[in-house]
């Protein structure tokens, strides 16, 4: 008998097929309006498909990670309940459409996201900027970190990599934010794969630089897709740091009515995503690690790849769907 039939979480019954439909849906609904110029709608479908889906799952779920709190979604927002309650208690960090603007003029590496794993373990966070830093699998515990300055952590990982700081390549949001991080980059001599959107897909390049690239990720972006982020780390390896931009009294009081005492905390990958995790991402378009949806007369065809930490399993789901009509 696998180890994963013997889980007492109860996580294998929604491992792959389960779990891979819900991202599946929510692409194939996206994807139908990508190119279009209209994030909104785009996002909307995608939350409309996400959720259906979810609640189709024999879980009892609630989402830590969403599209906001209550009171600026109106579903699959932070504190909803989804499932069947037929099923594991877990928590739930999802983005239906990671990269709306991507999406909306057809650029790649476009994502449907979602991370579920034991109740509690996911970061449960608000809707806020994050300071991020993560790295691939294979080096030193601790080589990287938030309180060093970005020329430290190139310097510490090209010795690391047994490489010349000008030969790594680091990834960072095209934002005004980042200008002088930017500057500082560029001064190493290090080359920079800007990205207008997407860093969860950002941050998980890093764990295959010969085929993507990207060595590192560095710079500012969401909060959700931080969680998003370490837990897909945790299951294909890798080494990442986050920290909550919270730098206003509402922002701060917002993270402590979450739980949050600590404004300034530091969170590691296990902070972020503790215990048993799964993850599974499907391409809307077309990207470095994941096509994206293809639509045929006869058939839809989508790309997808769920793991789970516990095994490091990782798996990649090349899927060609005849019966469209289940798709709406």
């Amino acid at each position: 008998m696998s180890t994963e039939a013997k889980d007492p979480t109860g996580l294998d019954r929604i491992l792959t097929l389960e779990l891979v439909r819900v991202t599946e849906s929510a692409a194939v609904a996206a994807a139908r309006l990508r190119g279009q110029g209209d994030e909104k709608a785009a996002d909307q479908v995608a939350v409309d498909a996400m959720r259906a889906e979810l609640n189709r799952l024999p879980i009892d779920g609630r989402v830590v990670i969403g599209e906001g709190e209550r009171d600026e979604a109106p579903m699959l927002f932070i504190g909803e309940e989804v499932g069947t309650k037929q099923g594991p208690k877990v928590d739930i960090a999802l983005d239906p459409l990671e990269g709306t603007t991507i999406c909306a003029k057809n650029e790649p590496n476009s994502l449907a996201v979602i991370a579920i794993a034991e109740g509690g373990s996911l970061l449960y966070a608000p809707d806020v900027y994050m300071d991020k830093i993560a790295i691939g699998p294979g080096y030193p515990d601790g080589l990287i970190d938030l309180d060093k300055s970005a020329t430290e952590n190139l310097e510490a990982l090209a010795k690391a990599k047994g490489c010349k700081v000008n030969e790594l390549t680091a990834c960072i949001m095209d934002r005004p934010r980042h200008a002088k991080l930017i500057e500082e980059v560029r001064g190493t001599g290090v080359a920079i794969r800007l990205i207008g959107d997407g860093d969860v897909a950002g941050i998980i390049h890093t764990t295959n630089p010969i085929d993507t690239g990207i060595d590192i990720y560095i710079g500012i972006g969401g909060a959700p897709e931080g969680v998003l982020a370490a837990a897909a780390l945790r299951c294909i390896g890798g080494q990442m740091q986050g920290r909550l931009i919270l730098d206003t009294p509402e922002k701060v009081a917002r993270a402590k009515k979450m739980g949050i005492d600590d404004p300034n905390r530091k969170y590691d990958m296990t902070d972020m995503a503790s215990g048993d995790v799964m993850f599974a991402a499907t391409g809307v378009t077309d990207g470095n690690m994941l096509q994206g949806v293809r639509f045929t007369p006869k058939e839809i065809q989508t790309h997808t790849i769920v793991m789970r930490s516990s095994s490091k399993t990782v798996r990649e789901i090349k899927a060609r769907h005849q019966d469209i009509d289940k798709f709406g």
